[in-house]
């Protein structure tokens, strides 16, 4: 089956007071129709810069390399008219803040038929109704009301399913997700991501979904991609990186996770941690990203940087305790 989305080599700048600073460096993944597929790593790793990426909304950055295929078509050197089709239209997008992203100043019905208007060329009327519905679909009380509605009366669930109408007003087939719980309470964080799934499986969706949250990911996602300074360091189903995970930065992810509330010496123990801090983008070190915080570093990490490969039929990994394994796993 042809990816309905498949980036490849991916690199992203920003500017430095030192020179261009690269937070996405040669990242390259696929998706296929009807999945979820997480973007994990700790904040800096670049999975926003990555996910931004797709729909060109990385300025004051700027992409200085790769190819990013949506069905078929590579939306690098789309022209600025060309690319105002397919954000919306053809791939919707949940920023991370509901609150930043809504205008404080336009009723959310507005907000929500403004889109319709933009990319199906309907009347207020039409468009308005269609926003009601849409507002409805994700499961906003009382829509026909809350349509009349300004951001600041709305918790931050609500305005949270706002986005997720605005996302959805025209029908994309991918839809990304940038940590869309942030900030919001378990019980409304369990309703959101409900939501995402019943979403994904009624209307056919397919869900890039951008969290640092490993419970989120164990729940939602078919497949999960690691990324680690700028780099994506491990990819494959998520129930075989979860029961037996390749890359060391994967594995202290997964070991720093709390597990029913407990350490590993019961209730009064401590979790395990990552010693040390994702590397500043502008002075990486040289070899592999993870060596400086590795565990299981081989001399060869100081200097060498590796090269994602396959790890058996489904999953890739990037480190040097792997080499030789590959297809034959």
């Amino acid at each position: 089956m042809r990816p309905i989305l498949r980036i490849r080599d991916l690199e992203v700048e920003y500017g430095g007071p030192n020179g261009p600073i690269r937070a996405v460096d040669g990242v390259g993944f696929d998706l296929t129709a009807g999945e979820t597929y997480a973007l994990v790593g700790e904040s800096g790793c670049g999975k926003t810069a990555t996910a931004l990426s797709i729909l060109r909304l990385v300025e004051p950055g700027r992409i200085t390399a790769g190819t990013v295929e949506f069905q078929g078509r590579d939306l690098i050197p789309l022209t600025d008219r060309e690319m105002q089709k397919v954000r919306g239209g053809q791939i919707g997008m949940v920023f991370q803040e509901a609150a930043a992203a809504l205008n404080p100043v336009m009723k959310i019905g507005a907000q929500v038929s403004e889109a319709i208007r933009i990319h199906r060329r309907s009347s207020k009327k039409e468009a308005w109704a269609e926003a009601v519905r849409l507002l409805g679909e994700v499961a906003l009380p009382d829509p026909a009301r809350q349509a009349h509605a300004y951001p600041h009366e709305l918790s931050g669930g609500m305005k949270q399913r706002v986005m997720m109408a605005i996302a959805l007003s025209c029908s994309p087939s991918l839809l990304i997700a940038d940590e869309p719980t942030t900030a919001l309470d378990v019980t409304i964080q369990a309703q959101i991501l409900a939501l995402l799934r019943d979403l994904r499986d009624r209307l056919g969706l397919t869900i890039l979904l951008v969290t640092h949250d490993l419970g989120v990911v164990a729940e939602n996602a078919h497949r999960m991609g690691v990324m680690y300074a700028g780099r994506l360091v491990e990819e494959g189903p998520v129930e075989k990186l979860f029961r037996d995970p390749a890359h060391p930065y994967t594995k202290g992810l997964l070991d720093a996770r709390p597990l029913h509330g407990e350490g590993d010496d019961g209730p009064t123990g401590r979790l395990p941690v990552l010693e040390g801090t994702v590397p500043d983008p502008s002075h990486y070190p040289t070899g592999c990203r993870f060596h400086p915080r590795c565990p299981e570093r081989l001399p060869r990490c100081d200097g060498d940087q590796p090269e994602t490969a396959g790890y058996g039929p489904d999953r890739r990994v990037a480190c040097f305790l792997h080499d030789g394994e590959g297809e034959n796993r």
